[in-house]
C-alpha cells in the first residue's frame, strides 16, 4: 500500500482538556476511520442529530476561533489546531468524538495533537488522496486585511504576514512551504494576545479557560510566560496554523499559493467560500502516485519510503 493513499490512524487517541473560551472540561477521542469518511465531529453530550462535517460553509463564527454548525445548530469550536495538526500529518480521514463544544486548547498550540498522532501511527488504505488545485486566483480585502489564492504547479506556500502595534510583536512574516518544510515549529506555536486585551476577551465570555500554561501573553515589551518563546517567529507561525487548520475545511490538500497580511479566521474563511462559489476557480483530482507532485511526499514520508 502507498503513502500516498488515504489514511487514518491506527488505534483510537483519547485526550482530556479545558476549553479556551468556555473554559470546560472535554474529553476527546480521536478513532480511525474507513477511506472517504472524512473528518467528522460527534457530538457525544447531544443525543440527536450530533454529527457535524468541516466544510468551508458549515462555519458559523470565525471571529477568535473557528466555529462549525450543522443544520441542527449544534455546534464544535476552536477546531483549527486540530484541523492543522491533521492536515500537516495527512490523516485524511477521522471521527472525532467529543463531550462539550469546544476542543480543548492543551498547551495552546498542535503540538499535544502531534505527538499523541505521531505515538500510534498512520494506517495506509488502498484508496488515492484528492487534492484540490486552485485554477484562478481569487483576492479579498478588507482594510488593512487582505489574502490572495491562486494557482501554483506542485505546492501548498503560506505566506504570512502580522503587524501588531506592540513593540514586541511588531510585524512579523514568514513563508512555509507545507509538503517540504519541517513544519515543526508551525505545530509548537501557541496562540497569543495582549495583556490589554484580556478584561475584554473575557466580558464578551470568550477566554474564560485562558491561562499562562495555554496562550502567550504579551504586557508592553515583555511575554508574561517564564519559558519565553519557543521559536523567533511563534506569533506569525501560529496564525500559519491557523490558516493550515482552517484551509483543511475544504475537505482535502490543496494545491496553491496563500498569501495572507494581517488576516484570521475570518478572511480565511470568506476567501474560501470565494473559491469555492464558483468551479471554474479549482478542480479535485484524484491523485495516482505517478502523477503527484512531488512536494506531496513530505520529508519524513521519502524516509518511510526508504
Amino acid at each position: 500500500m502507498s503513502i500516498l493513499n488515504q489514511k487514518t490512524l491506527n488505534k483510537s487517541i483519547v485526550i482530556k482538556g479545558v476549553g479556551l473560551h468556555s473554559g470546560s472540561k472535554v474529553t476527546m477521542k480521536l478513532i480511525p476511520a474507513a477511506p472517504n469518511s472524512g473528518v467528522i465531529f460527534k457530538r457525544i453530550d447531544v443525543k440527536n442529530n450530533n454529527l457535524i462535517f468541516p466544510s468551508v460553509f458549515n462555519v458559523s463564527e470565525a471571529n477568535y476561533c473557528t466555529t462549525i454548525s450543522n443544520d441542527s445548530g449544534i455546534k464544535v469550536s476552536t477546531i483549527e489546531h486540530l484541523m492543522g495538526a491533521l492536515y500537516g500529518l495527512g490523516v485524511d480521514n477521522l471521527l472525532i468524538e467529543i463531550d462539550s463544544q469546544e476542543l480543548p486548547i492543551l498547551d495552546g498550540s498542535a503540538k499535544k495533537f502531534v505527538d499523541e498522532i505521531n505515538a500510534v501511527g498512520l494506517k495506509n488504505s488502498e484508496t488515492p488522496i484528492k487534492i484540490i488545485k486552485i485554477n484562478n486566483k481569487v483576492s479579498l480585502k478588507d482594510g488593512q486585511k487582505k489574502i490572495t489564492i491562486e494557482p501554483s504547479k506542485i505546492s501548498l506556500d503560506i505566506d504570512f504576514e502580522i503587524k501588531f502595534n506592540n513593540s514586541l510583536i511588531g510585524t512579523q512574516r514568514n513563508k512555509v512551504k507545507i509538503y517540504e518544510d519541517d513544519l515543526s515549529n508551525v505545530f509548537n506555536s501557541r496562540t497569543f494576545c495582549l495583556f490589554e486585551d484580556i478584561e475584554k476577551l473575557r466580558k464578551m465570555n470568550l477566554a474564560q479557560g485562558g491561562t499562562l500554561e495555554n496562550a502567550i501573553v504579551v504586557k508592553d515589551s515583555e511575554i508574561l510566560n517564564k519559558e519565553g518563546l519557543r521559536n523567533n517567529k511563534e506569533f506569525v507561525n501560529h496564525k500559519i496554523l491557523d490558516c493550515m487548520g482552517d484551509i483543511y475545511l475544504s475537505g482535502y490538500k490543496m494545491i496553491a499559493n496563500v498569501k495572507c497580511s494581517q488576516g484570521g479566521h475570518k478572511l480565511t474563511n470568506q476567501v474560501l467560500r470565494k473559491v469555492f462559489e464558483n468551479k471554474e476557480n479549482y478542480s479535485i483530482i484524484e491523485i495516482k502516485e505517478k502523477y503527484l507532485p512531488h512536494t506531496l511526499v513530505t520529508k519524513s514520508q521519502l524516509k518511510s519510503i526508504a
